[in-house]
């Protein structure tokens, strides 16, 4: 099971990293899309497994959100980053209010 916290949003990312959610995903064209990977697959073939939003430590007004996601059907695991509130961006979201949230039990088997 994913923690609750990890720390900042730098620190989140990396303790991510090195539980396998190592891709970088990005939005273009209502998909997702990883140039580690050079893939662009449907919101429909992810789902979130996790939320963590962060307030910026001098500036109240720089927030952002941590999705990490994970597609089974094409086995990768990453991380989207947003801003929140007015920050975010429109596109962005969009394709987030697409995804299904699943939880996922991450412990070794």
């Amino acid at each position: 099971m994913l923690k609750e916290s990890f720390g900042t949003l730098s620190e989140t990312i990396n303790a991510l990293i090195k539980i396998g959610y190592v891709h970088d995903f990005n939005i273009h064209e209502e998909c997702i899309v990883c140039h580690q990977e050079n893939l662009k697959l449907l919101p429909s073939e992810f789902q979130i497994d996790k939320v963590y939003r962060f307030e910026g430590e001098s500036n109240p007004d720089d927030q952002s959100i941590l999705y990490v996601l994970s597609s089974p059907k094409f086995n990768v695991k990453g991380t989207l980053v947003n801003g929140y509130g007015i920050s975010s961006d429109e596109e962005t979201s969009k394709v987030i209010e697409k995804l299904l949230t699943h939880p996922t039990d991450n412990t070794p088997k």
